[in-house]
């Protein structure tokens, strides 16, 4: 049997591995940062395979660059709908869509015992918590075995996720079915569950209640959602991304995943149906659409996203680039990792994060 991880910078933790097993005897553990890895029960596994063919790690397929994607940048033309919406606009359009057609929508939510994790929606009513940025990595629990079902039984689905488990999702279920939309993000990187969990404990420490909402792309400074809300025993905080410590972290990259420090996706060149993201540079490529509200990067990949694309459209201002314009950081690298990650995780062991990240600032 040959060893499905052979070190952590080679594991996304999508867990598909775990779903794909016919003996059950993968389960997904925790380490010390808080990340989920494989762990074969060798007394279980019967040596077919499948683990090592379903991971997103493991396969490698060489991208064309193809004039036949299709580039836009995008406004939804209801300023509710890109309120509520990190970006642009696109995902809640897009599932509204699918809805209409009875499918089923997949994508992460967050509640507030301090987990993120992907379910599964089958109403209009239940999009909104599926909106917005979460910077944290989510549980992907039974979703595989679950879209396969929904796609047997005949009905369209809308997956949204990382581009790694997009394409995680997109092998598990092996060949091409056209009821299937893979929408994966452009992605900075996924943060530790833990550090996630315990630093909302420390907020609610901090404030003296429980918290119920958490949204790290507030829109109400019209600044691209560069602020950072919650609730509070009702009671609403807000303030600037560069005040809030978990933020910090994230983004001087001393809390992510060690595979997104070599991410393989960080490419246009995707199999998935479409790429959506933030549209970074949109003052120079179209000022007039630079209202702070967001404006989102769309790329097509796929007939079938293609096809969607012509149903949908008319709920966007959009405008066709080129790929060069499209080029944000991360469709171009990976995140880098910061030299004092292993020192925050150590600290993190035994101090509160407030007081980890100020020791880290000397």
């Amino acid at each position: 049997m040959k060893r499905i991880l052979k070190k952590k910078s080679q594991c996304c933790g999508c867990g598909a591995c775990k779903a794909v097993c016919p003996g059950r005897a993968i389960v997904m553990a925790t380490d010390s940062e808080g990340f989920s890895y494989p762990k074969v029960n060798k007394k279980a596994c019967i040596d077919c395979g499948r683990c090592e063919a379903v991971c997103p790690i493991n396969y490698h397929h060489k991208h064309e660059m193809t004039e036949k994607r299709i580039y836009l940048g995008t406004q939804a033309k209801d300023d509710r709908v890109r309120f509520s919406s990190s970006s642009g606009g696109v995902f809640p359009i897009l599932a509204r869509y699918i809805l209409s057609c009875g499918g089923v929508i997949f994508g992460a939510t967050m509640d507030f015992n301090g987990v993120v994790y992907h379910k599964d929606i089958q109403s209009v009513e239940e999009i909104g918590p599926l909106q917005k940025s979460k910077y944290v990595q989510s549980e992907m629990a039974d979703c595989f075995e679950k879209i396969g079902n929904y796609l047997k039984s005949g009905r369209k689905v809308l997956f949204a996720g990382t581009p790694c488990q997009c394409q995680a999702v997109k092998q598990y279920i092996g060949k091409k079915d056209d009821k299937l939309l893979l929408v994966d993000l452009v992605c900075y990187g996924v943060a530790s569950p833990e550090v996630w969990k315990k630093y909302i404990g420390e907020l609610e420490k901090k404030y003296h209640g429980k918290v119920s909402d958490f949204c790290f792309r507030d829109k109400r400074e019209k600044d691209n959602g560069h602020t950072v809300s919650m609730k509070i025993d009702g009671k609403e905080h807000a303030y600037s991304m560069d005040q809030d410590i978990f933020c910090k972290l994230y983004f001087r990259n001393c809390i992510i995943r060690p595979s997104c420090y070599s991410c393989r996706f960080c490419t246009p060149e995707r199999e998935s149906d479409m790429t959506i993201g933030d549209f970074w540079g949109i003052e120079k490529i179209k000022p007039d659409m630079n209202d702070g509200m967001g404006t989102s990067l769309v790329i097509l990949h796929s007939k079938n996203a293609c096809n969607i694309w012509e149903e949908v459209k008319d709920n966007f201002y959009f405008f066709p680039c080129k790929r060069e314009d499209a080029l944000q950081p991360r469709l171009c690298s990976s995140t880098p990792c910061s030299k004092r990650r292993w020192g925050f995780f150590m600290l993190n062991k035994l101090l509160p994060i407030g007081v980890t990240h100020k020791l880290m600032r000397k």
